[in-house]
């Protein structure tokens, strides 16, 4: 048993908030209005491409029953069904129907997310290059359309907008202490998850399949409140194969959530989530810029500078610490051991050297992968950040790759590992500056 119990201050905050919330339409909030038009701007996220779709008869949902429907639309969205994770705390807007004996299933690749609960809709977030994540719904069950399609709920955005994601549409794990129905005891606090994230904090809420030695996760656990102290029920929650004894399995496509998947999934919704909140400061930094040199008379520019250069290098910093997996929490002794399926699969969907080597080769041992330099580098939220802040990117993280010795805070990737990093980027990247290839 784990117990915790929560501090008096934290209780003091949560209840302020609750007294001092608002109604999101009573808010004015930034990625609404200019430069940035969320709601009016055309899309070119995976999600819109599935109405498009669904309204031109390109894809029809197959007759049949949910779980049948729910897996064509992975399909079609190239999400591959092996990388099924299940969470079980109400931590969504079908938080009436989620329960530890009904979890909800996510599944994703680079740029879709899609969530399904049995007997309910599927959740969709997926990524724009321009405005990050797409929130849709796709409702199986009504009846008042020929057609199905996504809708596109603005409630979404009352978590995925807020102070969580630093105020622009955003993405987030978080652990968290779930009582035996899968309410979350909010008293008890919350983890917001990502790669630095100590292996003992995460999964709570969360279900977890697959070998990881004998550190302790919240995973598989449910929580009690035992006159005001939180205990967290360990006992038999750990290296689990199958979820069997906890829901029925059969009523989705794995048994398992599997915990290799789980640490893929937090660290590309961090590195998304940095990527974002860049892009959306960075470009409205670069148009004040424009209009104040332009009122002061200076002549126009594409370089950053001033304010502008500060934002920029901010962002910079936390892209790459991101990017390169920097104070990565150590695995536990021995390793994790999770589905094959699922690592064939996702190895399989992104881009190699002539060699075969890549940057998604999983390592496992003490850290999440073999070479640490995400692959989300070849993603569209990256390519399609500004121009002048992704030649800074660039810039420094060549001289991240090269220097013979590499910059204060990334001594942990030795010559060895950057050499081979810079030599994939050369070989598989196609947007990589005229200066990475001389």
């Amino acid at each position: 048993m784990i117990p915790h119990r929560p501090h008096p201050l934290l209780l003091l905050i949560l209840t302020g908030q609750a007294l001092m919330a608002r109604p999101a339409a009573a808010q004015t909030i930034a990625y609404e209005e200019a430069p940035h038009h969320y709601w009016s701007t055309p899309l070119t996220d995976p999600g819109t491409t599935l109405d498009a779709e669904l309204q031109s008869g390109k894809f029809t949902l197959p007759a049949g029953s949910d779980p049948e429907a729910m897996r064509a639309v992975l399909r079609q969205m190239k999400i591959p069904e092996s990388s099924q994770t299940l969470v079980f705390s109400k931590t969504s807007v079908q938080k009436d129907r989620i329960t530890p004996w009904n979890p909800r299933a996510l599944y994703f690749n680079d740029e879709s997310y899609a969530g399904w609960v049995p007997g309910g809709m599927m959740e969709f977030a997926t990524i724009d290059p321009v405005l990050g994540p797409i929130f849709h719904l796709l409702d199986f069950h009504r009846t008042d359309r020929e057609v199905p399609r996504l809708d596109r709920p603005q409630n979404c955005l009352d978590c995925h907008g807020g102070n969580m994601t630093n105020r622009v549409p955003g993405l987030m794990i978080r652990s968290v202490f779930p009582d035996k129905e899968g309410s979350v005891l909010f008293q008890a606090g919350t983890s917001l998850i990502d790669h630095t994230s100590p292996i003992n904090i995460r999964w709570g809420g969360w279900f977890v399949t697959g070998g990881h030695g004998k550190v302790v996760h919240r995973g598989n656990a449910i929580a009690q409140d035992q006159e005001g102290a939180i205990t967290l029920d360990t006992r038999q929650t750990s290296n689990l194969q199958n979820l069997e004894r906890f829901f029925p399995v059969k009523n989705y496509p794995r048994p398992t959530s599997d915990i290799v998947s789980l640490m893929v999934l937090e660290h590309q919704i961090a590195l998304t989530s940095r990527l974002v909140e860049a892009s959306y400061d960075v470009r409205a930094a670069i148009i004040r810029q424009k209009a104040l040199r332009g009122e002061l008379g200076d002549p126009p520019t594409e370089a950053l500078v001033g304010t502008t250069k500060i934002i920029a290098d901010s962002h910079a910093g936390k892209i790459l610490d991101a990017l390169l997996f920097k104070d990565e929490a150590e695995l536990p002794e021995g390793g994790i051991r999770g589905n094959l399926e699922f690592q064939r699969d996702f190895v399989a969907g992104h881009p190699a050297a002539g060699d075969g080597k890549s940057l998604t080769e999983f390592h496992l041992g003490n850290r999440l992968f073999r070479l640490r330099c995400s692959y989300l580098i070849y993603s569209r939220l990256w390519t399609s950040l500004p121009r002048p802040f992704l030649d800074l990117l660039y810039s420094r993280l060549h001289l991240i790759l090269t220097a013979d010795q590499p910059p204060a805070g990334y001594q942990y990737l030795n010559k060895q590992e950057r050499a081979e990093i810079l030599r994939i980027l050369k070989a598989t990247h196609p947007d990589l500056p005229a200066s990475w290839k001389s």
